[in-house]
């Protein structure tokens, strides 16, 4: 039986979570004391301008995105079977892997991971990274259903179409150009013909924007059709295509 959600950890950094915080207490404490010592107008603005960003950023991103929540699947077109055999690309801490697992309760998973520099930058230091990600699939009661591969996306060590689906989220846009290139490619190789892949962005929309400002910039200024061009030459049609806050999301299929 799968125990509470509430002993999943994702490990994601804190200031995704409660940054805002850091902002909104001085922004109060500004504001109280400008009134018992009358200020003017001005900084009481600046005061409260900065409280109310901070406070609706810390709201916004507590309840609607959760980031070290578990995630729902963007859609429901994604591997309709509900089952098969699945490939994470980059499955860091394992919320792709719970998120599709959950969802599909008849298929099975890959997460791969080069659990390297770029986990530790993303998650911490700390236990080991293929303990971090099996405990959350055990917390979330999937893991019998998970083998967990140390490997580079770009150089993927599975024959080619061995797998009936893949999802990828908020892995690949860490790449350069090369490396995005030379992952798409290796998901086309890897999955099988008629195969599905499910490609989930950083979006840099106006909640991005509002919320982090530069700081969840990750994509850069690529955009929905920079993508587009990109899965289709690797061979991928797209099927579907998303958004959600801060999300962009491709339905792929392998003719």
């Amino acid at each position: 039986m799968p125990t509470s959600a509430s002993t999943l950890d994702f490990g994601y950094p804190w200031w995704l979570s409660y940054g805002h915080v850091v902002v909104l207490a001085p922004a109060l404490a500004g504001l109280l004391f400008g009134y018992f010592r009358k200020w003017s107008k001005w900084p009481m603005i600046f005061f409260g301008v900065l409280a109310f960003w901070s406070g609706a950023a810390f709201l916004l991103v507590r309840l609607g995105l959760d980031i070290n929540g578990r995630a729902d699947l963007p859609t429901e077109s994604f591997l309709r079977s509900g089952t098969g055999r699945v490939l994470d690309l980059g499955a860091g801490t394992g919320r792709s892997s719970i998120m599709v697992l959950a969802a599909r309760p008849h298929a099975t998973m890959v997460a791969l991971d080069l659990f390297g520099e770029s986990f530790e930058r993303h998650f911490g230091p700390g236990e080991s990274p293929r303990q971090r990600l099996l405990r959350n699939l055990k917390a979330a009661g999937v893991e019998r259903r998970v083998t967990i591969e140390t490997s580079d996306m770009r150089k993927l060590p599975f024959e080619a179409a061995s797998f009936d689906a893949i999802v990828s989220s908020y892995a690949v846009d860490h790449l350069n150009r090369e490396g995005i290139n030379q992952t798409l490619a290796e998901a086309a190789r890897v999955v099988k013909p008629g195969g599905e892949f499910l490609l989930i962005l950083i979006a840099n929309d106006k909640w991005a924007r509002f919320l982090f400002g530069p700081l969840l910039s990750h994509g850069g200024t690529r955009g929905s059709a920079w993508w587009n061009t990109r899965v289709k030459e690797a061979g991928f049609q797209v099927v579907e295509e998303g958004t959600a806050p801060i999300t962009l999301y491709l339905l792929l299929r392998r003719p």
